[in-house]
């Protein structure tokens, strides 16, 4: 039987210990209980964190939420799978609290849902954008390079050729949030893990 919390019945139930070493097998299936009903709430976490984007990195013609829908709508035009769309959906999502290292962020919430293909792809797409700006900053244009034999370095040129680079474009084509959340529910209700590829290179 779960516990209840000292304040009666009208509160969620809490465990009954306050350090994990000392929790029972009835607590940690009560936790279990609450994190899977935690996990399949996801795809609305990720829309609410999307339009928060709206205030992210002033400069450019787009807002980074714009960006994203853009990068993912370009993805959706080229007949890109779920996985793919909603990579391109989420690829800048860490923008807002890891500035200098944004893609494991992004790749970090897909990791468990979508194959590894498209994880490395993201946590690497900051790298390989280089390519089109870091000369005009003194910086390495072909950083990419060092992973040129990867069997996912295509991939990541071509998410950011065709995709990713060009969508700074406020005239460019652009879906509304809303159209993406059957990709959302698709991908981020799986089982987690399941679709981790046997030769996996995350």
């Amino acid at each position: 039987m779960s516990q209840r919390s000292k304040c009666g019945d009208d509160h969620p139930a809490t465990v009954s210990f306050t350090a994990m070493e000392n929790g029972t097998a009835a607590d940690y299936q009560l936790l279990e209980r609450y994190e899977a009903g935690y996990a399949a709430a996801l795809p609305g976490r990720v829309v609410a964190a999307l339009e928060r984007l709206t205030d992210s990195l002033a400069g450019y013609q787009v807002t980074r939420l714009e960006h994203s829908l853009q990068t993912a709508a370009r993805a959706r035009l080229d007949g890109a799978d779920s996985d793919w769309i909603v990579a391109a959906l989420v690829h800048d999502l860490g923008d807002e609290l890891a500035p200098y290292n944004h893609g494991e962020v992004g790749a970090a919430i897909l990791a468990p849902y979508v194959r590894a293909e498209v994880v490395w792809v993201v946590r690497h797409h900051g790298l390989f954008q280089n390519y089109y700006y870091a000369h005009h900053l003194g910086g390495e244009q072909h950083a990419r390079d060092r992973f040129r034999e990867h069997p996912h370095y295509q991939s990541c040129v071509d998410f950011c050729a065709r995709w990713d680079q060009p969508s700074f474009d406020p005239a460019g084509p652009m879906d509304q949030l809303a159209s993406f959340v059957d990709d959302l529910d698709e991908v981020f209700t799986r089982n987690a893990w399941s679709q981790l590829d046997a030769d996996s290179d995350p």
